[in-house]
């Protein structure tokens, strides 16, 4: 039980920064989403190597935990599960999702249907699912949050991915990492939490 709860304990955490709740920011200087390359690691921040080749320094917060995010087939999702996943929508009013992230039982956080920058014009959807429906070119969701419902197909090019608690050793030079940072009044960036995926690969979303 001790297990559990503290797992549950560091889920939330790591959804609450993932929203840009685990630090708090100006409204004019919102949270950055900030994912790349470890490339040094000190007691209080981290350097990370973004896509751009550009290096950007991270303070981290004294309790800074970590978020391990491990591979799961769609049978993880089912109704009554908690969900976000990013999305590009279609013509048609549906959303085909990149990735999807399952939340653990009994967290619910974010949950609405809004913009992202994984990749131009792409959205973030969080809630509760409902309905699916297997489909040959993959899986239909119903997700349904305060003021809205979405309908989501999970094509099987899409990554799926289930959220724990990790551990502090597990960022080092060379991993991906994710991280929500907020603005610091010097102009620096800062975080609680750092997401990994599971054996180094980078988080999806």
């Amino acid at each position: 039980m001790k297990s559990y709860l503290k797992g549950a304990v560091a889920a939330a955490a790591f959804c609450s920064a993932l929203l840009g709740g685990g630090l708090t920011a100006s409204a004019q200087d919102g949270p950055q989403h900030v994912r790349g390359v470890v490339t040094s690691l000190s007691a209080d921040s981290v350097v990370i190597r973004l896509k751009s080749g550009t290096p950007i320094t991270v303070k981290l917060a004294p309790t800074w935990r970590v978020a391990a995010l491990k591979t799961v087939t769609m049978s993880a999702i089912t109704a009554g599960s908690f969900i976000g996943t990013t999305t590009v929508e279609k013509p048609d009013g549906t959303g085909r999702s990149l990735e999807v992230h399952v939340f653990p039982p009994g967290v619910k956080m974010g949950a609405g249907h809004y913009d992202w920058d994984l990749k131009p014009h792409s959205m973030m959807t969080n809630g509760d699912v409902g309905k699916v429906v297997k489909g040959p070119k993959g899986d239909t969701i119903e997700v349904s949050y305060p003021g809205g419902t979405h309908t989501v197909v999970v094509p099987p090019s899409a990554r799926v991915v289930e959220m724990g608690p990790g551990d502090r050793a597990m960022i080092k030079p060379g991993v991906h990492v994710f991280a929500v940072a907020a603005k610091r009044p010097d102009g620096g960036l800062a975080t609680d939490t750092l997401v990994v995926g599971e054996k180094g690969a980078p988080p999806p979303m």
